[in-house]
C-alpha cells in the first residue's frame, strides 16, 4: 500500500512529493533493466568525455566541427545526469519518490539540456552545409565568433524554453494523485496529474515544441537539400561517397533525436499514448546520448587518429 505525503489546503490536499512509476512494474526485469542501463550510463559517461578529451587535446580538432561536437557531447553528459540517477533507483526500491520541487527542477534542467542539444544539433546542420557547399570560406564563415554565437544562442533557447515549461507547470495544482506514469518528471506525465486545467499548458507544450521541432528540422533538410544539390554535382563516385560519409553521422544522430522525440511529444497527452511515449522515450534520454560519440569516432578517421595520437604520447611520455 502506498503512502502518499500531502499537504492539507481548504477541503483538499496538494501534493508534496511523486512517485515515479519507472518503465516498467514487472518485477522480473527490473534488475536486468537496472544493469542494462547502468551500463549504457557508464559508457554514455566514458564515451562523451573520452571525445571532449581528445577535441580538448589534439589542436588539428580545433575546427568549427569539433567545437560543435564538445558541446553537444558536454550536453550529453548534463541531461543523461539529470534523470539516470533516479531512474536507476527505480529499479532497486520498491516507491521512488521525488519531492515537488525536486521534480521541478528535474524538469527544468531536463528540457534545457533537449533543447539545447535541439539547436547544436541545427548548427551542426549547417556547418556541414557551409563544409560541403562553401569549403574555400569554411573557415571565414564559421569563424570562432560566429561559432560561439551559435552555441550561446542554444543555451539561450533550451533556457528559455525549460523556464517556460517550468513556471507553466509550477502555476498547476496537484491535489491527490502522485503517481507520474515515467521514469523522470517529464512534461506531459506531470501535466496528467494536475487538478486543474492544462489547457494552456498543452498549448504551451505544442508550440514550444513545435517550433523548436519545426525551426531545427526546416533548418536541417533546407541545409541538407543545398548539400545533396552540390554533391549530385560531382562527377567522381568516390567525391560522392566520400561527401555523404560526412554527412552520414550527423544525419544518423539527428533522425535518433527527432524521430523520439516527436513521437513522444506531438501526440496525445493520454494513458496509453504515454505509454508508448515513454518507452519511445528511451532512444532520446538514454540510447542517443550514448550513440553519439560512438557513431562519430568510429566512422571518423580524425578522431581515430587524435586517439591513436594521444595513446601513444600517454604511452611513451
Amino acid at each position: 500500500m502506498k503512502i502518499y505525503r500531502r499537504m492539507t489546503h481548504g477541503n483538499y490536499s496538494l501534493v508534496t512529493e511523486f512517485i515515479l512509476e519507472g518503465l516498467t512494474n514487472r518485477p522480473e526485469l527490473q534488475m536486468p533493466l537496472f544493469f542494462l542501463f547502468l551500463g549504457i550510463y557508464v559508457v554514455t559517461i566514458v564515451a562523451n568525455l573520452g571525445l571532449i578529451t581528445l577535441i580538448s587535446l589534439n589542436t588539428h580538432l580545433h575546427t568549427p566541427m569539433y567545437y560543435f561536437l564538445f558541446n553537444l557531447s558536454f550536453v550529453d553528459i548534463c541531461y543523461s545526469s539529470v534523470f539516470t540517477p533516479k531512474m536507476l533507483i527505480n529499479f532497486v526500491v520498491e516507491k521512488n519518490t521525488i519531492s515537488y520541487t525536486g521534480c521541478l527542477t528535474q524538469l527544468y534542467f531536463f528540457c534545457f539540456f533537449v533543447i539545447t542539444e535541439c539547436y547544436l544539433l541545427t548548427a551542426m546542420a549547417y556547418d556541414r552545409y557551409v563544409a560541403i557547399c562553401k569549403p574555400l570560406l569554411y573557415n571565414v564563415i564559421l569563424s570562432p565568433r560566429i561559432c560561439a554565437a551559435f552555441v550561446f544562442g542554444a543555451y539561450v533557447m533550451g533556457c528559455w524554453g525549460s523556464l517556460a515549461h517550468t513556471l507553466c507547470m509550477a502555476r498547476l495544482t496537484f491535489c491527490d494523485a502522485n503517481l507520474v506514469n515515467h521514469y523522470l518528471c517529464d512534461i506531459l506525465p506531470v501535466l496528467q496529474l494536475s487538478c486543474t486545467s492544462t489547457y494552456n499548458n498543452e498549448v504551451v507544450v505544442f508550440v514550444l515544441v513545435g517550433m523548436n521541432i519545426v525551426v531545427s528540422t526546416s533548418t536541417t533538410f533546407i541545409s541538407y537539400g543545398f548539400i545533396i544539390a552540390n554533391i549530385l554535382r560531382i562527377s567522381s563516385t568516390q567525391g560522392r561517397a566520400k561527401a555523404f560519409n560526412t554527412c552520414s553521422s550527423h544525419i544518423m544522430t539527428v533522425s535518433l533525436f527527432f524521430g523520439a522525440a516527436a513521437f513522444m511529444y506531438m501526440q496525445p497527452s493520454d494513458v496509453e499514448s504515454m505509454d508508448k511515449g515513454k518507452v519511445a522515450s528511451v532512444f532520446y534520454t538514454n540510447v542517443g546520448p550514448m550513440l553519439n560519440p560512438l557513431i562519430y569516432s568510429l566512422r571518423n578517421k580524425d578522431v581515430k587518429l587524435a586517439l591513436k595520437k594521444t595513446l601513444k604520447r600517454k604511452l611513451f611520455s
